[in-house]
C-alpha cells in the first residue's frame, strides 16, 4: 500500500524574531512574530544574513515613493518585514516543490514577478506590472527575520557552499550594480564616470573594470570610499567637495566631457553634476532611490547635448554571473561588508548603514 503524501517537508518554530514595519517611521522589533506558513508551492528558508539597503533606510524614513503622497499612492503594504538583500537555507518545502531539498543554500531576486503581465511574458520580469517585492508587502515579507517564505514565482538562485557570508550578502546589490553597468554599454574607448562609491558604486566599479574602459573615474565626498574605489579598479578618483569636477573631467577629455556617467548616489546634486560633465551624445545611467525631487534644465538633455538617458532597476539575470565571478575573484568584495549586527540592534544598524561612520554595507546575521 502506498504511503500517504506528506504535504510539507521540514519543521520550523511557530514564532521568530522579526523587524516589522507597521507604518511610516513605525518599525518595531518583535521577539515572537508568527513564522511564515508553507503552502504547497512555497519554500521556507532560515535566513543566514540580510543586508541593509539605502532603500530600506528611505522607506523607514517615510519617503513618498514608498508611502505615497498627493501625487502617488502608497506602494508598501504594512505590516511587512523589510529586507531584500538576504539568503539562507531551505528548512521547509511544500509538496509541489521538486527542484530543491532541505538544507539547500539559496537566494532570490528582489522582485516577485506575477508571470502574467506583458513584461513577465516577454522576458522583462524585473519590470513586472504589479511590481511586488520582498521586504515591502505583508504577503512578501523580507529578510530582517529568522525565516522567509519564497513563493512559487520567486526567481531563485543557488548559493555555493564555499561562498562566505560576506560575499553572499553582496549578491543582490552587486547584481543591481551589474545591470546598471550593462545599461551603459561600456566599450574600451569610453571615459566612464561613476558618481558614488558606496556599496552599489563599488559593485559598479569592480564590474566596469572588467569592461576595460579607456578611463574609469570615480567621484565621492568621502575619502575612505575613494580609497576603496581605487582598490576596486578606478583609474582616477575625485572629491567634488575639494575640486572643480567639470574642470578636471574636461581637462582629461580635450574639453568634451565623459562618454558615460553612471549616477549611484541618489543626490540631486550628482544628477546636475552629471549633466554638466557629460559630453554631447553621451549616455547617462541613473540607478538610485531619491529622497526628494530633482530639478534640472531639460534643454541640456535634448536641445544642447542630445543625451541618451537610461534608467536601471534591480538585477535581472545577474545572480549567476555575479556569484561565478565573485568566486573567481574577478568581482572584488573585500571589506565591503563592514559591520554585522543582531536584529535586536536594528536601530543602531540603520544608523551605521547611513555611512556616517564610514561603513559600506551593514548587515544582520542569524544564528
Amino acid at each position: 500500500m502506498e504511503e500517504p503524501k506528506v504535504a510539507v517537508r521540514g519543521t520550523i518554530p511557530k514564532t521568530m524574531k522579526a523587524l516589522v514595519a507597521y507604518g511610516r517611521g513605525d518599525y518595531r522589533f518583535e521577539p515572537e512574530y508568527p513564522t511564515p506558513e508553507c503552502g504547497p508551492d512555497d519554500i521556507i528558508i532560515k535566513v543566514e544574513g540580510c543586508g541593509v539597503c539605502a532603500g530600506d533606510l528611505k522607506c523607514q524614513h517615510g519617503v513618498a515613493m514608498f508611502w505615497g503622497d498627493e501625487m502617488q499612492p502608497s506602494w508598501v503594504k504594512p505590516p511587512f518585514i523589510p529586507g531584500h538583500e538576504f539568503f539562507g537555507r531551505v528548512v521547509q518545502l511544500g509538496e509541489n516543490v521538486t527542484e530543491y531539498e532541505l538544507g539547500d543554500r539559496i537566494t532570490a531576486d528582489q522582485i516577485v514577478p506575477c508571470g502574467k503581465c506583458r513584461f513577465c511574458k516577454d522576458g522583462h520580469y524585473w519590470m513586472c506590472q504589479p511590481h511586488d517585492m520582498y521586504g515591502y508587502q505583508y504577503y512578501n515579507n523580507g529578510g530582517m527575520a529568522e525565516y522567509v517564505r519564497y513563493v512559487k514565482n520567486s526567481v531563485i538562485t543557488r548559493v555555493p557552499e564555499e561562498m562566505t557570508v560576506e560575499q553572499a550578502l553582496l549578491i543582490e546589490p552587486f547584481g543591481c550594480s551589474k545591470h546598471a553597468v550593462d545599461r551603459a554599454e561600456i566599450t574600451n574607448e569610453d571615459v566612464v564616470v561613476i558618481s558614488g562609491a558606496g556599496t552599489l558604486g563599488l559593485g559598479m566599479i569592480t564590474y566596469a573594470r572588467m569592461k576595460n574602459p579607456k578611463l574609469l573615474i570615480v567621484l565621492d565626498m568621502q575619502e575612505n570610499r575613494l580609497e576603496k574605489a581605487k582598490e576596486f579598479g578606478a583609474d582616477l578618483v575625485f572629491n567634488p567637495g575639494q575640486c572643480d569636477i567639470d574642470k578636471e573631467i574636461k581637462a582629461l577629455t580635450d574639453g568634451y566631457g565623459c562618454d558615460i556617467y553612471i549616477e549611484a548616489t541618489g543626490n540631486p546634486a550628482s544628477v546636475r553634476q552629471g549633466l554638466t560633465v557629460i559630453r554631447k551624445l553621451g549616455t547617462f545611467v541613473e540607478f538610485s532611490v531619491f529622497g526628494s525631487e530633482t530639478t534640472v534644465d531639460w534643454s541640456i538633455i535634448g536641445d544642447r547635448k542630445e543625451l541618451d538617458i537610461r534608467g536601471s532597476h534591480l538585477s535581472p539575470y545577474a545572480y549567476p554571473f555575479v556569484i561565478e565571478n565573485m568566486m573567481k575573484g574577478n568581482i572584488k568584495t573585500n571589506g565591503v561588508v563592514s559591520r554585522i549586527f543582531k536584529l535586536e540592534d536594528w536601530e543602531k544598524a540603520f544608523e551605521y548603514a547611513t555611512g556616517k561612520y564610514g561603513d559600506f554595507k551593514v548587515a544582520f546575521t542569524f544564528d
